[in-house]
């Protein structure tokens, strides 16, 4: 979500493009799913898909409650938005604690901050299209669960 003093660089964006991005990130930070319905088209697509997500608006809902439900205090903060007529490019930080199960790993109540990158684009006001990418590496090693190297023996 944009910080309260409004500081976000954003360029090249209609006010209704910019509201729209910015719901997005709403949704996750203020733990309302039902914040998607005035983001996204209702066949939205969110590129590459998350393990179990089913595809379109109402695929994501059921994965923001179970995010919310293991990083209860997430925030997304959105640091610059770029865009041109119908397309969108975001650079975020999000910061949570790690209260609850993700990705297998149960909670380890470390805090993490974790960088996003993602490129969206737009029609009639809302997102039809979101490539995402976190930084989930970042995320495991913040919280101590990044997988152990098997050195090869020498032979």
């Amino acid at each position: 979500m944009a910080p309260k003093d409004d500081t976000v660089a954003v360029t090249g964006l209609t006010h209704q493009e910019r509201q729209a991005v910015e719901m997005l990130y709403r949704a996750f930070s203020e733990g309302n799913p039902d914040l998607l319905d005035e983001a996204v088209t209702e066949d939205w697509q969110d590129i590459p898909l998350n393990p179990g997500q089913q595809p379109g608006r109402e695929g994501m809902k059921p994965l923001i409650r179970g995010f919310l439900a293991a990083f209860p205090d997430t925030k997304i903060e959105i640091l610059e938005i770029i865009g041109t007529p119908g397309r969108a490019a975001v650079r975020a930080v999000m910061t949570g604690t790690h209260s609850g199960e993700w990705f297998g790993i149960a909670p380890t109540g470390r805090s993490f901050r974790v960088a996003i990158h993602e490129f969206h684009r737009i029609a009639d006001g809302k997102l039809t299209h979101t490539w995402h990418l976190e930084d989930w590496f970042g995320w495991m090693n913040q919280i101590g669960a990044r997988p152990v190297l098997v050195e090869e023996s020498a032979g």
